[in-house]
């Protein structure tokens, strides 16, 4: 009997993901373990394996395909012995209603907007009705309505073409508009002078191009906008000097070197900041309302950017760890997430995180809060600086960092205490590898 193979829930919040690249077709023998798919969730591009034995009878699903629904039929394999005609008719009706249904809840808003006597129309004219500025302005001067222009631009916007080729003679919505109660025109012409989001527009008078968001991305826009704007955020900064940190670094690379191991100056940040954290745990938290978490161990989380995207791979137990072993972790994940292969349990988690761009020369910066983690540690580039050695005037190598706190879990003088910590293992690194 023929196999439904179907969409795979590849990580605990996956509701939906986009079926990437299939890498088998029809006709395909697959055992279990051999790789058909690769699916982009919420969070990574992860392979799709097969389970049972068989051949690929029919795809369903083409690649590319956007919001396949956890558990929707994306293909059929069919058992020894079985060919094309056997799988029938019912799979394919089966997928029939899941593609009807996308266009009949698209068909529903169109009903609900002519109906809607006032604000919802208000509402469609200003901030869902997708135009240039200058489309705008030609259509005001001509009194038109743009709701009934259809776009010819990116992705149905409306520009300038559209509203000079379009009839004066549209005007006559306008007019069923005049004749609706005065709130409506109020409703209006706010959302005119200022659509919201920002972003539904653009200047399509300037050269460019349209790119599709992938699912990684969407989903670092929608949490980095969520943290900014329920978390409150408190920085705090410090300059350390990093000399002593730069020659234990260079001691311990020549002993590890017949390991093949070379530290690198994160692999030791990680390491006190996992200290630090284990040593201050009213800063290893995380806020639920009502009720705060509190962690008794660190999993720091470290920024890697990827092709798609920023991830953060975790050092679980970083206090506890060795340098020369959070080294060797450390590289191995970064170079799995540039590749997407990271498993779920690889990058979900974690009790605060660590952005490092001294690499790209950056001297500081203030890093967004990876919710629901309490705090993440921005650090720039070492660099040398005038400084204080010893009461006296010289020069050093100096790194700031920044610490970003969610001030609803974390009082300043608890971060405060903590940076200090963090500053005295970075200055005294010895402590790191006792």
């Amino acid at each position: 009997m023929p196999i439904e193979i179907k969409m795979p829930a590849l990580s605990p919040t996956m509701e939906e993901g986009t079926l990437a690249k299939w890498l088998v077709k029809e006709g395909d023998t697959v055992k279990s373990g051999d790789i058909m798919a690769e699916i982009e969730t919420d969070k990574a591009t992860m392979e799709f394996e097969a389970v049972d034995e068989g051949t690929i009878g029919k795809v369903l699903i083409a690649e590319g395909t956007d919001n396949v629904k956890v558990g929707a039929v994306i293909a059929i394999l069919l058992e020894e012995g079985e060919d094309a005609s056997s799988i029938g008719s019912a799979p394919a009706k089966a997928d029939a209603p899941k593609e009807e249904a996308p266009k009949a809840e698209a068909a529903a808003p169109a009903p609900e907007a002519k109906p809607a006597p006032a604000a919802p129309a208000a509402s469609s004219d200003g901030s869902r009705v997708k135009a240039s500025p200058l489309a705008r302005r030609i259509a005001a001067d001509k009194g038109l309505d743009l709701s009934g222009v259809t776009g010819s631009g990116p992705n149905g916007r409306i520009v300038k073409v559209d509203v000079e080729s379009a009839k004066p003679g549209q005007a006559s919505a306008p007019k069923s508009e005049a004749a609706a109660p005065a709130p409506q025109a109020a409703a209006s012409a706010p959302a005119a002078e200022a659509p919201k989001p920002a972003a539904v527009w653009f200047d399509d008078s300037i050269p460019h191009t349209v790119e599709k968001l992938s699912n990684i991305r969407k989903t670092i826009a929608r949490r980095l906008t969520e943290s900014k704007q329920q978390v409150p955020h408190i920085y705090l900064t410090v300059d350390i000097r990093l000399d002593a940190l730069l020659k234990l670094r260079g001691d311990l690379n020549k002993s590890l070197d017949a390991r093949g191991v070379k530290l690198s100056v994160n692999d030791l940040l990680i390491k006190a900041l996992g200290v630090a954290l284990e040593n201050s745990p009213k800063c290893n938290v995380t806020f639920l309302g009502n009720e705060m978490v509190q962690y008794s161990r660190a999993d720091v989380s470290v920024a890697v950017s990827t092709p798609t995207g920023l991830i953060t791979p975790i050092i679980r137990d970083a206090a506890n760890k060795g340098v020369a072993k959070i080294s060797s972790e450390m590289k191995d994940l970064a170079g799995r997430a540039k590749e997407n292969k990271l498993k779920p349990e690889e990058y979900q988690g974690g009790t605060a995180s660590l952005s490092n761009m001294g690499m790209f020369g950056i001297k500081q910066f203030e890093a967004v809060i990876n919710p629901p983690q309490g705090m993440i540690l921005a650090v720039g580039a070492g660099e040398k600086r005038p400084y204080i050695v010893d009461d006296a005037l010289g020069v050093a190598t100096v790194m700031t960092a920044t610490g970003s706190f969610d001030h609803r879990a974390i009082d300043g003088a608890d971060g405060a205490e903590m940076l200090k910590l963090f500053k005295a293992l970075v200055e005294s690194p010895l402590g790191l590898i006792a």
